[in-house]
Protein backbone atom coordinates (compact mmCIF):
# COMPACT_ATOMS: atom_id res chain seq x y z
CA UNK A 1 0.00 0.00 0.00
CA UNK A 2 2.86 2.35 0.83
CA UNK A 3 4.45 1.71 -2.57
CA UNK A 4 1.17 2.40 -4.35
CA UNK A 5 0.60 5.62 -2.36
CA UNK A 6 4.17 6.91 -2.93
CA UNK A 7 4.04 5.97 -6.63
CA UNK A 8 0.73 7.74 -7.13
CA UNK A 9 1.98 10.89 -5.31
CA UNK A 10 5.07 11.01 -7.53
CA UNK A 11 2.92 10.51 -10.63
CA UNK A 12 0.43 13.22 -9.57
CA UNK A 13 3.26 15.62 -8.70
CA UNK A 14 4.96 15.02 -12.02
CA UNK A 15 1.75 15.51 -13.96
CA UNK A 16 0.83 18.69 -12.11
CA UNK A 17 4.23 20.31 -12.78
CA UNK A 18 4.22 19.28 -16.43
CA UNK A 19 0.94 20.95 -17.28
CA UNK A 20 1.01 23.64 -19.96
CA UNK A 21 -1.32 26.57 -19.51
CA UNK A 22 -3.62 26.89 -22.47
CA UNK A 23 -5.73 29.99 -22.81
CA UNK A 24 -5.42 33.70 -23.30
CA UNK A 25 -1.91 35.16 -23.14
CA UNK A 26 -1.27 37.51 -20.26
CA UNK A 27 -2.73 40.94 -20.92
CA UNK A 28 -0.36 43.77 -21.76
CA UNK A 29 -0.22 46.32 -18.96
CA UNK A 30 -2.38 49.41 -19.30
CA UNK A 31 -0.49 52.18 -21.10
CA UNK A 32 -2.72 55.04 -19.89
CA UNK A 33 -1.49 57.28 -17.10
CA UNK A 34 -3.46 59.71 -14.97
CA UNK A 35 -2.42 62.36 -12.50
CA UNK A 36 -1.96 66.02 -11.88
CA UNK A 37 -1.38 68.51 -9.15
CA UNK A 38 -3.20 70.72 -6.70
CA UNK A 39 -1.94 74.02 -5.33
CA UNK A 40 -3.18 76.42 -2.65
CA UNK A 41 -1.61 79.76 -1.73
CA UNK A 42 -2.28 82.45 0.86
CA UNK A 43 -0.80 85.91 1.27
CA UNK A 44 -1.24 89.47 2.44
CA UNK A 45 -4.25 91.63 1.53
CA UNK A 46 -6.54 88.57 1.70
CA UNK A 47 -4.69 86.89 -1.17
CA UNK A 48 -5.91 83.38 -1.97
CA UNK A 49 -4.96 81.10 -4.88
CA UNK A 50 -6.32 77.69 -5.82
CA UNK A 51 -4.96 75.72 -8.75
CA UNK A 52 -5.98 72.34 -10.16
CA UNK A 53 -3.96 70.72 -12.96
CA UNK A 54 -5.21 67.32 -14.19
CA UNK A 55 -3.33 65.30 -16.81
CA UNK A 56 -3.82 62.17 -18.87
CA UNK A 57 -1.01 60.46 -20.74
CA UNK A 58 -0.20 57.46 -22.86
CA UNK A 59 3.06 55.51 -22.61
CA UNK A 60 4.45 55.27 -26.14
CA UNK A 61 7.37 53.21 -24.81
CA UNK A 62 8.44 52.25 -21.29
CA UNK A 63 10.37 55.52 -21.04
CA UNK A 64 8.37 57.94 -23.24
CA UNK A 65 4.96 59.34 -22.36
CA UNK A 66 2.80 61.89 -24.20
CA UNK A 67 -0.58 63.34 -23.35
CA UNK A 68 -2.71 66.34 -22.47
CA UNK A 69 -2.53 68.58 -19.43
CA UNK A 70 -5.02 71.14 -18.20
CA UNK A 71 -4.88 73.91 -15.65
CA UNK A 72 -7.49 75.96 -13.80
CA UNK A 73 -6.44 78.70 -11.41
CA UNK A 74 -8.48 81.09 -9.27
CA UNK A 75 -6.82 84.06 -7.55
CA UNK A 76 -8.38 86.73 -5.41
CA UNK A 77 -7.25 89.50 -3.06
CA UNK A 78 -8.55 92.81 -1.75
CA UNK A 79 -7.46 94.47 -5.02
CA UNK A 80 -8.11 91.99 -7.84
CA UNK A 81 -9.45 88.63 -8.88
CA UNK A 82 -8.58 86.45 -11.84
CA UNK A 83 -9.45 83.13 -13.40
CA UNK A 84 -7.08 81.29 -15.73
CA UNK A 85 -7.77 78.21 -17.87
CA UNK A 86 -5.01 76.45 -19.78
CA UNK A 87 -4.56 73.26 -21.76
CA UNK A 88 -2.14 71.63 -24.15
CA UNK A 89 0.10 68.68 -24.96
CA UNK A 90 3.02 67.38 -22.91
CA UNK A 91 5.79 64.84 -23.33
CA UNK A 92 7.91 63.20 -20.60
CA UNK A 93 11.00 61.07 -21.00
CA UNK A 94 11.89 58.92 -17.97
CA UNK A 95 15.36 57.58 -17.28
CA UNK A 96 16.73 55.45 -14.45
CA UNK A 97 13.09 55.18 -13.21
CA UNK A 98 13.83 58.11 -10.88
CA UNK A 99 14.35 61.11 -13.18
CA UNK A 100 12.51 62.73 -16.08
CA UNK A 101 12.81 65.53 -18.61
CA UNK A 102 9.63 67.21 -19.71
CA UNK A 103 8.15 69.57 -22.26
CA UNK A 104 4.68 71.08 -22.19
CA UNK A 105 2.97 73.69 -24.33
CA UNK A 106 -0.13 75.27 -22.84
CA UNK A 107 -2.44 77.97 -24.13
CA UNK A 108 -4.00 80.07 -21.36
CA UNK A 109 -7.19 82.11 -21.26
CA UNK A 110 -7.04 84.76 -18.52
CA UNK A 111 -9.92 86.79 -17.10
CA UNK A 112 -8.67 89.62 -14.85
CA UNK A 113 -10.66 92.14 -12.80
CA UNK A 114 -9.09 95.02 -10.86
CA UNK A 115 -11.41 95.76 -7.93
CA UNK A 116 -9.84 99.12 -7.04
CA UNK A 117 -10.01 100.76 -10.51
CA UNK A 118 -13.05 98.78 -11.75
CA UNK A 119 -11.02 97.52 -14.72
CA UNK A 120 -11.61 94.21 -16.53
CA UNK A 121 -9.38 92.50 -19.08
CA UNK A 122 -9.40 89.21 -21.00
CA UNK A 123 -6.10 87.93 -22.37
CA UNK A 124 -4.58 84.84 -23.93
CA UNK A 125 -1.01 83.65 -23.65
CA UNK A 126 0.93 80.59 -24.78
CA UNK A 127 3.64 79.06 -22.61
CA UNK A 128 6.27 76.48 -23.57
CA UNK A 129 7.60 74.84 -20.42
CA UNK A 130 10.85 72.84 -20.54
CA UNK A 131 12.40 71.18 -17.53
CA UNK A 132 12.73 68.03 -15.55
CA UNK A 133 12.93 66.58 -12.12
CA UNK A 134 12.94 63.65 -9.77
CA UNK A 135 10.19 61.12 -9.16
CA UNK A 136 9.65 58.90 -6.16
CA UNK A 137 7.55 55.75 -6.18
CA UNK A 138 4.77 55.96 -3.59
CA UNK A 139 2.75 52.89 -4.51
CA UNK A 140 2.65 49.91 -6.83
CA UNK A 141 2.51 51.98 -10.03
CA UNK A 142 2.11 55.52 -8.67
CA UNK A 143 4.75 58.20 -8.37
CA UNK A 144 5.23 61.69 -6.95
CA UNK A 145 7.08 64.06 -9.29
CA UNK A 146 9.08 67.07 -8.10
CA UNK A 147 10.71 69.32 -10.66
CA UNK A 148 11.44 72.71 -12.18
CA UNK A 149 10.05 74.05 -15.43
CA UNK A 150 10.97 77.20 -17.36
CA UNK A 151 8.65 79.01 -19.77
CA UNK A 152 10.95 79.74 -22.72
CA UNK A 153 8.29 82.06 -24.23
CA UNK A 154 8.18 84.25 -21.09
CA UNK A 155 8.61 87.99 -21.75
CA UNK A 156 9.17 90.06 -18.62
CA UNK A 157 7.23 93.18 -19.57
CA UNK A 158 4.34 91.66 -21.50
CA UNK A 159 3.53 88.35 -19.77
CA UNK A 160 0.67 87.83 -17.35
CA UNK A 161 2.94 85.48 -15.39
CA UNK A 162 5.18 86.86 -12.66
CA UNK A 163 8.19 84.83 -13.80
CA UNK A 164 9.36 82.17 -16.20
CA UNK A 165 10.65 79.61 -13.68
CA UNK A 166 8.06 77.51 -11.87
CA UNK A 167 8.40 74.61 -9.46
CA UNK A 168 6.17 71.62 -10.13
CA UNK A 169 4.87 68.95 -7.80
CA UNK A 170 2.47 66.31 -9.06
CA UNK A 171 1.31 62.73 -8.89
CA UNK A 172 1.08 60.11 -11.64
CA UNK A 173 -0.64 56.73 -11.62
CA UNK A 174 0.04 54.13 -14.28
CA UNK A 175 3.78 54.38 -14.99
Amino acid sequence: MKKLFISSMILISGLSFSQIAVGKPTAEPNKWTFGGGLGVGFGSNSYFNLQVAPRVGYRLTNDLEAGLVGSVSWQTSDFYKSTMFGFGPFVNYYFARSFYVSGSMQHFFINYEDKYYDYKNNQQETALYLGGGYMQQIGNNSFMQIGLMYNVLYKENSSVFSGGLIPSVGFVVGL
